[in-house]
């Protein structure tokens, strides 16, 4: 959703691409996951009782954009919700993160849990990364589990300028997520996983729009998790990140602290 958005900033086709994506997530959920992937009684009763799962968006991303993957884990059983990120994440990471702060607030309130576990997608694992270095989510967040995010930049965002699209089309997050901007150089000062928080990152060599793709990895102790060298055929891309049955697995294997191994046939 990155690059779809940042090409499309300066057409407003950000409004076709939205409806595109719900379109994609509709036609997901509906589909039962397959018996390997199907949570036992006993993982669904451990999953209700472990920490509230919020699925962090990306930019240009509503909400029934990610109803697939909220959607198999209130299958596996957590409790799930969906943070839209303000204004569809055009604006500064820094805000949206505040955002998230508050929103995490609600839900401990709504559902009394002490900590929470963030699922987030795109820029959301940056605005997620951001609340807990920055914004006291260390002390609130227990698991982070990013998709498809561009940790260290992409040049895909740097591409715009290259194009004679200026900065970004205007796009704050976007200038944000260039490589060697100023807001990365302040989210990647020093450890990158501080705190008590369990790290993960989950990315597929097919993602059109985070390029290098090893800049979705964290470093200090974070578990990196790539698609394909678990299931060398599997073929997701950035939004299919979001969709894959493969990923799926592994975010639930992370979520329930579980060793890692991606079930290459899921759907």
């Amino acid at each position: 959703m990155l690059l779809r958005t940042i090409l499309a900033a300066t057409t407003a086709a950000t409004v076709l691409l939205v409806p595109a994506a719900a379109q994609a997530a509709a036609a997901e959920p509906a589909a039962p996951p397959t018996t390997a992937t199907v949570a036992t009684a006993a993982e669904r009763a451990a999953a209700a009782a472990a920490d509230p799962v919020i699925v962090v968006g990306g930019l240009s991303g509503i909400s029934i954009a990610y109803e697939p993957i909220a959607a198999r884990l209130r299958a596996d059983g957590y409790r799930v919700s969906i943070f839209q990120l303000p204004n569809l994440g055009l604006g500064d990471i820094r805000e949206s993160a505040r955002a998230l702060s508050s929103y995490v607030d609600r839900v401990r309130a709504t559902t009394g849990a002490a900590r929470v576990d963030l699922v987030g997608h795109s820029e959301g694992g940056l605005v997620s990364r951001w609340y807990v270095k920055y914004l006291g989510g260390a002390a609130t967040v227990d698991q982070y589990v990013s998709l498809g995010s561009p940790q260290y930049g992409t040049y895909v965002a740097n591409l715009v300028a290259v194009l004679g699209l200026g900065s970004c089309a205007g796009v704050i997050a976007c200038q944000q997520m260039t490589i060697g901007s100023s807001f990365l150089a302040d989210l990647n000062a020093g450890d990158d996983t501080p705190g008590p928080v369990r790290w993960a990152t989950v990315r597929t060599w097919q993602d059109e729009l985070v390029r290098p793709v090893d800049n979705a990895v964290l470093a200090d102790g974070a578990t990196n998790i790539l698609v394909q060298a678990w299931c060398p055929l599997r073929v997701v891309g950035h939004l299919g990140l979001v969709l894959d049955g493969t990923t799926h697995t592994a975010v639930r294997q992370v979520l329930a602290g579980a060793p890692v191994q991606p079930n290459c046939f899921a759907v």
